[in-house]
């Protein structure tokens, strides 16, 4: 099964191919520039995503938008989440966050799926805190600032192991679920 996932993001395309290549699933990069709506609400952010990919591919096609939810910050920036990193970066972020009395916060990532008939949506999310200082690769956004539950290493540091336990790869193993059981 061939499905077009919409989205610039090569480490996200990436970690996504080799997430659902597990279920005979072939991603197939559909490189469109969207503009979503800026948002807290994800649920309307992701929906308003899908439809506008949806627009451009005309197939079954799905987004995914993953977001952090610091608790001192009372769950912001969540759908803001690139916008806040962005301003931010590594350093800012750690030196304003990481040392805060409650470095915890929660990486959500919501994945849209449209089968050409209905729209479907998959949750999958992971405990952490924030690191005191960026540690390894900060060539994925966040993953040099965040540490899992129960975990010492960055998701940066983790490698391939992060693919194993990531809200993403939670998101993504319902989504498999899914079209397992709906287009076997």
């Amino acid at each position: 099964m061939q499905i077009r996932f919409v989205s610039n993001n090569d480490f996200k395309v990436n970690e996504v191919t080799k997430i659902l290549a597990e279920a005979g699933v072939t991603v197939i990069s559909a490189k469109y520039s969207i503009n979503g709506i800026q948002t807290e609400n994800v649920n309307e952010l992701v929906k308003d995503k899908l439809l506008k990919a949806f627009k451009k591919v005309g197939r079954p096609v799905f987004v995914e938008h993953t977001g952090l939810y610091i608790e001192s910050l009372n769950g912001f920036p969540g759908g803001l989440t690139q916008m806040f990193w962005d301003k931010l970066e590594a350093d800012k972020f750690s030196s304003l966050l990481g040392h805060a009395n409650n470095p915890s916060l929660v990486a959500k990532t919501t994945i849209g799926y449209c089968d050409t008939k209905k729209m479907h949506f998959f949750e999958g999310e992971i405990k952490g805190r924030i690191a005191p200082e960026p540690r390894g690769d900060r060539g994925f956004q966040w993953d040099c600032v965040f540490i899992p539950e129960g975990e010492t290493e960055t998701f940066a540091e983790m490698g391939d192991k992060k693919n194993d336990i990531s809200m993403r790869k939670i998101a993504f193993d319902k989504f498999k679920e899914f079209l397992k059981r709906n287009h076997a």
